[in-house]
Parts: C-alpha cells; sequence; structure tokens
C-alpha cells in the first residue's frame, strides 16, 4: 500500500475524533480500511506458508493451511 493511503486513513481517523465524517469520508474510509486488512492477511499467509516449525529431535514440519479464503 502506497504511503499517500496510510497518510490518508490516519487523516480520516483523526477527522473523525475531532469534528466528524460526512457519508463520502466514511465510505473512503471504510474501503481504504478494506484494502489495507487485504493487505495484512495477505502478507501474513505468505510469512505462514513459508514458516516451518523445528522439534527439539531436529526434525522440521511446514505449517498446513488451515484458512478457508485464499
Amino acid at each position: 500500500m502506497n504511503p499517500n493511503k496510510l497518510d490518508r486513513i490516519n487523516a480520516l481517523y483523526k477527522k473523525s475524533k475531532e469534528e466528524g465524517l460526512n457519508e463520502e469520508e466514511k465510505a473512503e474510509q471504510q474501503q481504504l480500511r478494506k484494502e489495507y486488512i487485504q493487505l495484512v492477511r495477505k502478507n501474513l499467509r505468505g510469512t505462514l506458508n513459508n514458516t516451518t516449525i523445528q522439534y527439539p529431535d531436529g526434525s522440521k514440519q511446514k505449517l498446513e493451511k488451515r484458512y478457508e479464503n485464499e
């Protein structure tokens, strides 16, 4: 996500706490948050897919996929 979008998310949050948002700004905030959450989930799944567990006996096992939606 580009830094401008993150700055906009933060600006909308700050404005919502100080003076409130109009309907257009609320919709924009919802859309930006949705994009951000999707990106975080994608990055987390990528990390988990490349994670292995090493047991005390030295054996290693990849984590199994346990989520429904990719």
